[in-house]
């Protein structure tokens, strides 16, 4: 009789703290709010502005920059200010971002 009931209270304690886990359970992360256009176009006209193919840059950088919420600083390189921005590759293992 004692074994039923302390098997009983065990299985009972087990199906509450269960229980009491997921309804504790955080909720999921809202994503990330994007980055306001202006904020990109910005950044990437001070960065591309010395480039041979300005329109090209301004494309990739527009992208890179909405992905990364990033942009290193100067026409070229500080690649190292933002490792998204410098991690990114293109389908041919290139990097993708001017």
């Amino acid at each position: 009789m004692r074994f039923t009931m302390a098997t009983w209270l065990f299985v009972s304690l087990v199906l509450i703290s269960s229980f009491i886990q997921h309804s504790f359970a955080a909720a999921p992360a809202s994503p990330p709010s994007p980055v306001p256009p202006s904020f990109c176009d910005s950044k990437c006209g001070e960065r591309c502005g010395k480039a041979g193919m300005k329109d090209r840059c301004l494309k990739y950088c527009g992208i890179c920059c909405q992905e990364c919420k990033c942009v290193p600083s100067g026409t070229y390189g500080n690649k190292s200010e933002c490792p998204c921005y410098r991690d990114k590759k293109n389908s041919k293992g290139n990097p993708k971002c001017p």
